[in-house]
């Protein structure tokens, strides 16, 4: 299937740009010049994929994704003039999958986007099917997870991260070894990146009730804790 990815930027220079490189690569686009565009967008279009300014008018990016994240899991890469941390941070934790400063390469987005893409709809590994570890469980069928029977939702990228702990449950995962698994090494991801995407997991699985499921190893990187609800 063709992919299909809505991009949301007040700036339609950046939108052109961005239109023209992935639809080089054969994907299909739908466009939202603000941010209450988007949404309508989105629920009319369900697209595979949303990147999103996060300077926008109306509702701006952060808005958009908390909005999208109350009922889809779909990826969401954000575009920002603004290179400050907190913005980073901020986006990553509220849901989002990738970060991309402006300005920014057409073709390091473009790489970007098929990551994530081929992240969301990879194929299940066949030798196994299920991981599972504690009261833990991943279906990489489905891509879902369950904890002690409920199921909680995941982003693909944190099913991928959390997929990488599950296999390397023996050892200490660095991050360059959660960057490598992860995101296919397609692209440079810096270690707050892999920190932000890990806090999300911890703390869906805390609510989940299992608080000490991903520990720090300080200096080194993190290990798969017990999986049991607390």
């Amino acid at each position: 299937m063709v992919p299909h990815v809505l991009i949301a930027d007040d700036d339609p220079h950046i939108r052109e740009v961005i239109r023209f490189s992935l639809a080089k690569d054969g994907m299909r686009i739908t466009e939202a010049s603000d941010g209450a565009e988007a949404v309508t967008q989105f629920a009319s279009e369900t697209p595979d994929l949303v990147i999103l300014d996060v300077g926008m008018p109306e509702a701006d990016g952060l808005d958009v994704c908390r909005e999208i994240r109350k009922t889809h899991q779909t990826p969401i890469l954000f575009l920002s003039a603004r290179d400050e941390e907190i913005d980073r941070v901020l986006g990553l934790e509220i849901g989002g999958d990738d970060y991309v400063g402006k300005p920014f390469s057409p073709r390091e987005l473009s790489a970007r986007v098929k990551a994530i893409l081929k992240r969301s709809s990879a194929a299940p590994a066949p030798e196994r099917q299920t991981l599972s570890h504690g009261e833990l469980s991943l279906d990489n069928a489905t891509h879902t997870a369950e904890f002690a029977g409920d199921p909680v939702a995941f982003t693909p990228l944190e099913f991928s991260i959390l997929k990488t702990f599950m296999t390397m449950s023996d050892r200490v995962v660095k991050r360059n070894d959660i960057a490598s698994a992860a995101y296919d090494m397609n692209v440079h991801v810096s270690g707050r990146t892999i920190d932000s995407h890990v806090r999300n997991i911890r703390v869906k699985l805390s609510e989940a009730g299992c608080p000490s499921a991903i520990e720090t190893v300080h200096g080194v990187g993190f290990r798969l804790g017990g999986c049991a609800r607390a």
